[in-house]
């Protein structure tokens, strides 16, 4: 447990200066790296003829949309040309349409879900100017979105905020600095950062194996801190080549927490802001306190279950001293996969670095729930805009019980409103629930199922939770490169990502054409932990009455038979 304790020490403080330094970078406040930014930015300003006049949340939203648009466009294009093209020494052909479709549609959404291995299905230009490139830009249009929701949620007009301004600041003063750092870590610790050709060696039994090489640390840094997910080789993070000794992989986990976590602090100052110089907003570190007491639940969860071990294989005669090993990597071991396996779907990034497919059935729930509630922190920026819903939506639960008006940040919330966050609150689950029972009804869904059973099922649960929530992670027993899952989860991205921001900065604008009221004595308290621990409670009701009954037929049914046949 001492290893898990020492990342999140180290992890607070961290989030805490990141956050006030992505304070300063939403606001427009000065930053160490101005002198030589703002040059740059207007080189980028000037050549893509961008005006950094404030927009309306209607422009907002359809700037973000088109060059989004145009971005999977262009690199569809490359996928499936990759072949012609130059930097591919390995000879790799292009990919097949319908992959080709999932993917874009992956990666520009941010979730990096991985139908195919990258070593073998990508070349070194596609590497870099697709998937490296949308690791950065999908990571920018979430953190712009919700900066403009927060700037919006304080705001007392709807003229606030310019996308491509937004987009281009998080580029070049958070995400590109901090991969260079890290990529220089995993370089130091031995990742590869080469154009050269794989390589064939003789292993020590005398065979032949092929080491995939490239621009691994590249993409692992942005990888982690864009909150991306899909990895250089198939095997993710749990290949020594992309998470080579401890230290990387401690490198990775605070990677992945950094800037979610960071978001929530960089709010907190947003509400306090002109009221008095904090540390961390009251407002913010009660949201952060919900989503750390949901996160902190289901670590214990993970690695209560896995250090238990499997009883089957205990009845085999075989020791367990150091929990369920299968599927782990010797170099972490129980408590350091468990840690990586809760971050990576509390914080959506689907980063792995032990094979999820191979958790005992309670081990295996938590990261399928983490990202059913999609809440617990969640990926850059949509995580906060996320459990902001439920704030609102916790607000109006409790003020109906009490007979006060509901109201946050001085806005009234009202029945339109209601209406939009109900509306976002259901696409998540609706899209999982409606995909999963389509895939389990058809032939070309059940197709792709390897497992029997349980098992089964919570391959296929988990596989569109991860679409859905942009997560991108797979319990990887699931058949799900053909046309049935590629489509299908394609879709399930597309879904799960813009119509829950198109409606989030819908509702931000909405309140920001608010009358404002200041708090009276009969306001309810939302920066305190009573409100605090009322929005878990909302959070965990909710996500057990719509998910309980599916979960019940998968990991839960799976854990009671393997008890069962123990007994």
């Amino acid at each position: 447990m001492w290893q898990i304790a020492i990342v999140l020490i180290i992890y607070l403080p961290l989030v805490i200066l990141t956050g006030h330094y992505l304070f300063r970078v939403t606001m427009h406040q000065k930053t160490w790296l101005d002198p030589i930014m703002d040059r740059f930015d207007a080189v980028i300003y000037k050549l893509c003829g961008i005006k950094q006049g404030d927009m309306t949340g209607k422009q907002y939203v359809l700037s973000l949309i088109l060059s989004n648009a145009f971005m999977v466009f262009i690199g569809y294009v490359l996928l499936r040309i990759q072949a012609m093209l130059f930097l591919n020494p390995n000879d790799i052909d292009n990919m097949e349409s319908t992959l080709s479709f999932n993917t874009i549609i992956s990666f520009m959404t941010n979730t990096n879900l991985q139908h195919y291995s990258g070593e073998s299905g990508l070349s070194y230009l596609s590497q870099m100017l697709v998937i490296i490139f949308m690791m950065f830009t999908s990571a920018a249009t979430g953190y712009a979105a919700c900066m403009a929701f927060c700037r919006r949620l304080v705001a007392k007009t709807d003229t606030i905020g310019n996308f491509f301004v937004d987009f281009v600041r998080v580029i070049t003063r958070v995400l590109m600095p901090l991969s260079i750092v890290v990529a220089i870590i995993l370089v130091a610790q031995g990742s590869p950062q080469t154009f050269s050709a794989n390589k064939t060696v003789q292993t020590i039994e005398g065979k032949f194996q092929d080491i995939a090489l490239g621009p691994v640390a590249s993409l692992e840094s942005i990888k982690h801190i864009g909150t991306n997910g899909g990895g250089f080789n198939g095997a993710n993070s749990t290949t020594p080549f992309e998470n080579p000794t401890v230290i990387s992989n401690i490198v990775e986990m605070l990677s992945m927490m950094l800037l979610p976590g960071a978001c929530v602090v960089a709010f907190s100052l947003m509400v306090a802001y002109k009221k008095k110089k904090t540390i961390f907003g009251k407002q913010g570190l009660s949201i952060f306190a919900a989503m750390s007491m949901l996160f902190l639940v289901g670590l214990v969860t993970v690695y209560v279950a896995e250090k238990a071990g499997n009883p089957i294989i205990s009845e085999l005669g075989i020791s367990q001293e150091l929990g369920s090993m299968e599927g782990k990597e010797m170099r972490f071991g129980v408590a350091q996969s468990a840690l990586f396996t809760t971050v990576t779907t509390a914080f959506t990034t689907g980063s792995v670095n032990n094979m999820h497919d191979t958790l005992t059935p309670l081990g295996g729930l938590v990261p399928m729930f983490n990202m059913m509630l999609n809440v617990v922190f969640g990926g850059k920026g949509v995580g906060l805009m996320n459990m902001m819903m439920y704030v609102l939506l916790t607000i109006f639960i409790a003020c109906l019980m009490i007979g006060r008006t509901p109201q946050f940040l001085g806005k009234k919330i009202e029945e339109k409103e209601m209406k939009l966050i109900a509306l976002c609150i259901l696409i998540h689950p609706a899209i999982i629930l409606l995909f999963s029972a389509l895939a389990v009804a058809t032939t070309a869904g059940v197709a792709g199922i390897t497992n029997p059973g349980a098992h089964g099922l919570s391959q296929v649960l988990y596989e569109f939770a991860s679409a859905s929530a942009n997560n991108g992670s797979g319990f990887e027993g699931l058949a799900d490169n053909s046309t049935f899952w590629n489509v299908t989860t394609g879709l399930a991205m597309f879904f799960g990502r813009y119509l829950t921001i198109i409606i989030q900065l819908a509702i931000a604008s909405l309140l920001a054409k608010k009358m404002f009221y200041s708090d009276s004595v009969g306001t309810l308290k939302t920066d305190n932990t009573v409100f605090t621990l009322l929005l878990v409670a909302i959070v965990l009701m909710i996500g057990a009455l719509t998910f309980l009954p599916a979960l019940a037929l998968g990991p839960i049914t799976e854990h009671l038979q393997l008890y069962f046949h123990s007994a």
